[in-house]
């Protein structure tokens, strides 16, 4: 049975978002309560706080502060603006309590890169992993992609910009490691990240860098010159 719509100015006044925001403060709303102040309208068939529920029952509250501009027009009655509203507040939040700094480690040297896979010196096989990052940067998403000697049949570009492309990440950083404890680059290594490099220009999105690890040294491809 379908539910009627209830529109918030036929709400009783004690119960309407803005108005017991004023009477209460913000403190005592409801999420789908405040979401329905950002949004400001419904549509036809849902009322501001119909979609918001139906925004909120979609996204947990982990996946809400990643969101993207496309996942929220997927949503019938999110318009650009509202869409574009909602990204707003979430990113001047974030600003504000310094979640990105806290949330979101910045990459600005070889090191930093090391920092996030420090585990891989004591690697006894090679593993490949990257660092996807945003245009500021910052990490927003670190995968482990596979365990193995690489060779251009396994690491395929495929499996590396699948995750970029997910996460919107403007940029990938490649790292690995070498057991023997020489971190100089093989030319298979030589080889497969000019390939990755390629495809990524293909695609516009940048190969930063490529950090390979040992026990006691790194290497850094772009450090050196070759990326």
């Amino acid at each position: 049975m379908r539910r009627e719509k209830i529109l918030i100015r036929e709400m009783p006044r004690v119960e309407r978002p803005r108005e017991k925001l004023i009477e209460k403060g913000p403190e005592n709303l409801k999420d789908e309560e405040l979401l329905a102040i950002l949004l400001g309208t419904g549509t036809k068939e849902k009322s501001a706080l119909d979609l918001a529920r139906e925004i909120l029952r979609k996204f947990s509250k982990k996946k809400f502060q990643r969101l993207k501009y496309q996942d929220l027009i997927k949503i019938k009655g999110v318009n650009s603006a509202k869409a574009c509203q909602i990204l707003s507040a979430i990113e001047l939040t974030k600003r504000i309590l310094g979640v990105g700094e806290e949330t979101l480690p910045k990459i600005e040297s070889a090191k930093d890169v090391v920092a996030q896979f420090s585990y891989l010196r004591e690697k006894q096989r090679e593993h490949l992993a990257a660092l996807y990052l945003n245009a500021r940067n910052e990490v927003v998403f670190k995968k482990h992609l596979f365990v193995g000697t690489l060779d251009a049949n396994i690491c395929h570009p495929r499996e590396i910009f699948s995750h970029a492309l997910s996460q919107n990440a403007a940029s990938v950083i490649l790292v690995h490691n070498h057991p023997s404890g020489d971190p100089t680059p093989s030319k298979a290594d030589l080889e497969i990240t000019k390939r990755i490099q390629e495809a990524g220009k293909i695609m516009g999105i940048d190969i930063l860098d490529h950090v390979i690890i040992s026990k006691n040294k790194i290497f850094s491809f772009k450090e050196k010159g070759l990326i």
